[in-house]
């Protein structure tokens, strides 16, 4: 036996012996030869050996051969791709994986360089990276991330890790698409960027209504820090200004949409209250469960301060701080209402200050708007809890009194109202003292709508001031003699109709900046043949609301369009603007009635038609005008609100209202250079224009200043005699080549 035996021939030996003995058929050898027996035990043994040494050596094959399979299968089948390149980057050898983020088929990538898959602006550093990993020590890892460009697919971003072979010839590197990953973690910079740096600030609360996170917007808008809000319930904002109600229907907006949108008061760290739009939307994983509230909110508060004081001047007198035509008008169309459903009466007072323009001669306008604001609060004073008192302008009030059992319950208001307006007031060391002259109308005794209950005060007021003034009188429904005129009228303007007594004179309409010619209105005239050339006043308000309004009405469209046609042909290449009565604009047909007309002249484009509407007509359904105004606009044809500052609109029906253009009433034109009310609601009117995108122009320019002042406030399109006068059809052309507008305007 060899001396030093290690432990595993050791072992090995024992194993044999151990099989040796239990062998069945061991030779048996006489006890007389004893070496012999020795050298056949040993022989045995080292035969078993052999056979022990063979079973081991094909077993440690199969290990080999398994582990081999599953390193095959393990290459082939893995997620990512491995390489094995040499020096210059040529690929002896990859697996499936690789292959396929070349977008190549395995056996063609033998002997191709992996550079010509990198993209081109990669080239270098991958360069740079092969001499790194070929530079460094056997098994030492060398990582690099690239874009590559593999055939027929779109470019992918790679991570590489690559190490040395123990030879040193070549190395062996794994490569992993992490494209998905890349645009994920740009994705989340992304929205980081967006968290941090949006203006609208971002809270997100947990299912348990906790805050869980705010960006920095939060802070700025709320005042309360992040470690301030962590952890806070939302409620540490609430302003109080909402009811539970509220906040239910916006838990059920959560709950049965996923999202809930709408404006909300809420209260700043400091205490004070701001307005915010705000989105609530309900974020929830693969399986539909909510596991978040992300809050998305915007500081409005000044825009509902500026939409405060732009809602206060459309419906408050700037003088009087009284309700103007546009509240009035709400309040009294409200109290209507409810007089018919509790049975009961209401009356409408028309107030006309006595004496009032002698103390604006005498003392200036100044004094006189401070009279005017002192005799408002006094006839305000004398009315009832519930009445309104309103400013139509100048030194003439409306007063509504409601909730009148008897006609008989309004005296009493009457009688302190005109003792209000004739106490001596003291200015400036001067005692003045005038009175008012009040007509009076019963609703729903004088069963009519608001404009004509306004119509019928107006009447009864000039009957009082007839009467010897400082008096009311009440107004007669009865209008028996005034009903016979009226018909005996209209059939006298039906038959002027009938005999073309009706012409057109326009009104030229400038640009006073550019010297350029708009356009002109149509403005009708009667030829009357005993009374002369006969101005609207003196005849329209006896078709006002009747039939005959609308035949004269599309008499007036055919005419200017037929004129439009002979001013073309003439070489004078403009719009005609027409005005529409709300009767006629309202009856069931007219846009069709209104494509009729424009079918008879297929030679004018339908946008040189301009239909003007009274502010005052449009509101009588804004519904229904707004549908007509839509249908009307399809044929290509456009609306401008006349008269405007004067009737009852609010923002809300101005919005509604699909007007391209606003006309300042003349009356505030022709007065604003002395009157700042006057002037206040020129501004206004402008502003308004601008805030709504729409269209201004100017009636009742009459002097140069006038249109220097419009110029300087924005306005450059003008109407009026400072301008020119309306004129027959026929003088219009020349009236255009030769009008320049006066130097000041273009300077």
């Amino acid at each position: 036996m060899k001396q030093g035996r290690s432990s595993d021939d050791t072992d090995l030996r024992r194993r044999a012996q151990e099989r040796l003995q239990n062998q069945a058929s061991l030779r048996k050898v006489p006890q007389s030869e004893p070496e012999m027996q020795r050298l056949i035990h040993e022989l045995q043994v080292h035969q078993i050996e052999l056979e022990l040494q063979n079973e081991e050596l094909q077993s440690s094959r199969a290990e080999v051969e398994a582990a081999l399979a599953r390193f095959t299968d393990f290459y082939d089948f893995a997620p990512v791709g491995y390489f094995t390149l040499d020096r210059n980057g040529t690929i002896a050898q990859t697996n499936p994986a690789g292959a396929r983020l070349l977008g190549s088929e395995r056996a063609r990538l033998q002997n191709q360089r992996f550079a010509s898959f990198v993209a081109d602006a990669d080239k270098v550093a991958f360069k740079d990276f092969l001499e790194k990993v070929f530079s460094a020590q056997p098994d030492q890892a060398c990582k690099v991330e690239l874009a590559l460009n593999g055939k027929n697919q779109a470019s992918r971003t790679v991570q590489i890790d690559a190490a040395l072979s123990p030879d040193g010839q070549e190395c062996r590197a794994v490569v992993v698409d992490i494209t998905a990953r890349k645009q994920a973690e740009a994705r989340l910079l992304l929205t980081a960027s967006v968290f941090t740096n949006i203006r609208e600030g971002i809270m997100i609360t947990d299912t348990n209504g906790l805050i869980i996170e705010v960006n920095d917007a939060f802070t700025e808008v709320t005042g309360y820090s992040r470690e301030e809000a962590l952890g806070q319930n939302p409620r540490l904002l609430r302003s109080g200004q909402q009811d539970p109600e509220f906040y239910s229907a916006m838990w059920a907006d959560l709950a049965n949409k996923g999202y809930w949108h709408g404006e909300i008061w809420n209260r700043r760290k400091n205490g004070e209250v701001f307005a915010e739009i705000l989105t609530i939307s309900a974020i929830r994983d693969t399986s539909g469960i909510v596991q978040q509230y992300v809050a998305l909110f915007s500081d409005i508060t000044t825009l509902k301060q500026h939409q405060q004081q732009l809602e206060h001047i459309a419906h408050y007198d700037a003088l009087t701080n009284l309700p103007n035509r546009v509240l009035l008008s709400d309040r009294l169309q409200q109290a209507m209402l409810q007089c018919q459903r509790r049975n009961l009466s209401l009356a409408v007072v028309y107030l006309d200050l006595d004496g009032f323009k002698q103390v604006n001669d005498r003392y200036g306008h100044n004094v006189g708007d401070e009279l005017l604001g002192v005799i408002a609060q006094r006839m305000k004073s004398a009315l009832r809890d519930g009445d309104t008192l309103a400013r139509l302008g100048g030194d003439e009030f409306i007063a509504v009194l409601v909730d009148l059992v008897s006609p008989k319950d309004c005296e009493p208001v009457l009688a302190r109202i005109l003792h209000a307006a004739s106490e001596p007031v003291h200015l400036h060391d001067a005692s003045l003292q005038i009175s008012t002259s009040i007509g009076v109308t019963l609703f729903p005794q004088d069963g009519s709508d608001v404009d004509l209950l306004m119509r019928h005060a107006d009447q009864a007021m000039y009957l009082a001031k007839q009467a010897g003034k400082n008096r009311y009188h009440l107004f007669d429904v009865a209008q028996d003699v005034a009903i016979k005129i009226q018909r005996e009228s209209l059939e006298r303007m039906r038959q002027a109709l009938d005999r073309h007594e009706f012409v057109l004179h326009y009104q030229p309409k400038v640009n006073m900046a550019t010297g350029q010619v708009m356009g002109a209105e149509a403005l009708i005239r009667w030829q009357h043949p005993e009374q002369g050339l006969l101005f609207p006043a003196s005849f329209l308000p006896i078709v006002e609301n009747h039939t005959l309004s609308v035949a004269l009405g599309e008499w007036v469209i055919d005419s200017a369009l037929t004129q439009v046609s002979e001013w073309r042909t003439a070489g004078l290449d403009i719009t005609v603007s027409v005005n529409i009565s709300a009767f006629q604009l309202q009856t069931g047909n007219f846009p069709e009635r209104l494509a009729a007309l424009l079918s008879r002249h297929p030679d004018i484009p339908h946008r040189y038609l301009e239909l003007e509407i009274l502010e005052t007509s449009a509101l009588e359904d804004v519904a229904k005008i707004s549908a007509v105004m839509l249908a009307c606009q399809a044929l290509g044809v456009s609306f401008a609100l006349d008269d405007f500052g004067t009737g009852y609109s609010s923002l809300i029906y101005l919005r509604r209202l699909p007007s391209r253009t606003l006309k300042i009433d003349q009356s505030f034109v022709r007065d604003m250079l002395e009157d700042p009310n006057d002037l206040a609601i020129v501004k206004g009117v402008i502003g308004l224009a601008t805030a709504f995108q729409r269209e201004v122009i100017a009636e009742g320019v009459e002097t140069v200043p006038h249109g220097e002042l419009l110029l300087q406030l924005g306005c450059t399109l003008a109407q009026g005699y400072g301008i020119a006068r309306p004129m027959p059809a026929n003088a219009l052309p020349d009236w255009a080549r030769t009008w320049r507008p006066d130097a000041a305007w273009t300077m």
